[in-house]
């Protein structure tokens, strides 16, 4: 898939390529280009792409297919190198996507990753922020707990928050806004 295929399918709603790129409106221009990569049985336009937006992101969240997780990867890969986003948030499913990305210019925010579900990387780059429910039923949080170890990240970087996987709860959200929030460079 080359750029004009991409902007092609901004427009379109092919099922498996659907890419939701939406500009929040609030007050002009958005705070940071975000790639939120949904998890799986999920679809662009969820509770957490959605509140990015609300919040004054710029947000794409394109469809990525369940039955291929090749696919998901190239896909997102295809986007980073075309769009080159600020963040990439992904969530459970897009997690793991999201760790097999080449992405040098973007921070990860990783939403109860399942990164183990997946062969693959076993470490994400410095700066990654984790949030993750220690009563996660589909994602263990010790999987969590492994990849900031893996990682030598800075126990800060797993921040404990919500009651279950989906982390649709107000103080997830929350935590997830400011997981996004605009880094101020040390000059």
């Amino acid at each position: 898939m080359d750029v004009q295929e991409i902007q092609a399918c901004a427009h379109k709603s092919w099922d498996y390529l659907l890419i939701d790129k939406r500009v929040s409106t609030r007050g002009g221009t958005s705070m940071s280009k975000i790639l939120f990569l949904h998890g799986s049985g999920s679809r662009p336009g969820g509770q957490k792409p959605s509140w990015l937006l609300e919040n004054g992101h710029e947000v794409l969240n394109p469809q990525l297919p369940d039955e291929s997780f090749e696919e998901s990867v190239r896909i997102s890969q295809q986007l980073v190198d075309v769009e080159d986003p600020e963040i990439i948030v992904g969530s459970s499913r897009g997690g793991a996507v999201a760790v097999h990305l080449v992405a040098p210019n973007a921070r990860l925010v990783l939403v109860c990753p399942a990164w183990k579900f997946y062969p693959g990387p076993q470490t994400v780059k410095a700066g990654t922020v984790i949030l993750h429910s220690q009563q996660d039923e589909v994602v263990p949080y010790a999987h969590s707990l492994e990849l900031v170890a893996n990682s030598g990240l800075p126990a800060s970087a797993l921040i404990t928050v919500g009651s279950d996987h989906r982390l649709a709860d107000a103080e997830s959200l929350q935590a997830l806004l400011n997981a996004c929030a605009p880094r101020i460079s040390k000059q």
